[in-house]
């Protein structure tokens, strides 16, 4: 199996980004826990951050064909970006949307989501074990 971890914009600041949110773990600790899960569980994946919401659409099309499912946080993309919503729908590839907080507490127009109509799932306010969650999800 082969998974394509993609985070939206700012997820490169974790840590340094309301850490009592987000919590102080860094992006770099992220990506080195979901690594130890595919080197202990035999599955390969990739990972791609962008604060672009052009480049996230890339990515997500250049999936296609490529990989058995997606695991995306597109951050304040969510709220906003029918675009991504529409790549996701176009490649078809199995899809999980991860929030490291619970969007349905926070600011009002956090609650509004583009991308989970397109999605097999919705983990949020599971911090980081929320990606590993989505992971098992996608390899049933």
């Amino acid at each position: 199996m082969k998974i394509l971890v993609i985070n939206g914009p700012n997820i490169n600041m974790l840590g340094i980004r309301e850490p009592e949110i987000y919590g102080k773990a860094t992006y770099s600790d992220l990506v080195e826990m979901i690594k130890g899960k595919a080197e202990k569980e035999g599955f390969d994946v990739d990972f791609f951050q962008s604060n672009h919401e052009g480049d996230i659409v890339d990515t997500i099309q250049g999936a296609y064909g490529k990989y058995d499912g997606i695991v995306i946080n597109p951050a304040a993309y969510t709220h906003t970006s029918v675009a991504i919503l529409d790549a996701v729908k176009a490649v078809g590839i199995p899809t999980v949307e991860v929030h490291i907080s619970d969007p349905d507490t926070r600011d009002e127009f956090r609650k509004i989501s583009f991308v989970r109509q397109a999605c097999v799932a919705t983990i949020k306010g599971k911090g980081f074990d929320g990606y590993l969650e989505a992971i098992d999800l996608l390899k049933k």
